[in-house]
């Protein structure tokens, strides 16, 4: 049994589910008395903005980083969405892991189903992680639902530039929701990405190469 679980199972989805409804059932609630861990390989490991005790390099099998949300929220809109990152099948993807102590889990696990549960496009999975310490921690990530309709899919790197070049939501421009998350696969020692090479092009393209 995992160490921690959903606060209500996932309904089988009809068409009298609500989007509410549907976020709502995939809220986490941290187990008594247990450290919390959490997989970062988007924003959250830029600007986790929760309380932890500790953070490692880490690398999750079975998923791959992708630009395969739709984003009409914080780096799109409606009438001009852009993408942010979520983890889809296959490959692999390295990222950080952070352990948050237990006496600041539910406040952490609160913030997380508010910030990354604005819809129903990921999917919080329990899922093994491997520490650059050579360490095996289950922790908690955010998977892309591919039943979502934000669910963009594998585009093309040429769709994926012209999205993020004119994209702006919320939290600001994609393309410096892009830029942060390359500086900072910088910093995992990640220096050579299909990211990487997207950044490139918005830069040409915009004259800041």
């Amino acid at each position: 049994m995992s160490e921690m679980t959903t606060a209500s199972k996932r309904k089988t989805m009809s068409s009298t589910v609500t989007e509410g409804d549907l976020i709502e059932s995939r809220r986490i609630v941290p187990a008594p008395g247990a450290d919390f861990y959490v997989f970062a390989y988007g924003s959250l490991m830029w600007r986790p903005d929760f309380l932890f005790a500790d953070v490692w390099p880490a690398t999750l099998f079975g998923y791959h980083r992708s630009f395969c949300i739709r984003s009409t929220h914080y780096r799109g809109s409606e009438n001009c969405p852009g993408l942010v990152l979520g983890l889809d099948r296959g490959g692999m993807c390295r990222g950080r892991l952070y352990r948050i102590a237990a006496h600041e889990a539910v406040a952490a696990a609160v913030y997380l189903h508010d910030r990354e549960m604005v819809s129903g496009c990921y999917l919080p999975k329990w899922l093994t992680l491997h520490r650059a310490d050579g360490i095996k921690q289950m922790g908690l990530a955010y998977v892309a639902d591919p039943h979502h309709w934000q669910y963009a899919g594998k585009l093309p790197d040429d769709q994926i530039v012209a999205m993020i070049a004119k994209a702006c939501g919320s939290a600001g421009r994609n393309i410096d929701y892009l830029r942060n998350t390359v500086e900072h696969l910088d910093d995992i020692v990640l220096k050579e990405s299909r990211l990487h090479r997207i950044l490139r092009r918005i830069d040409q393209a915009c004259g800041n190469a």
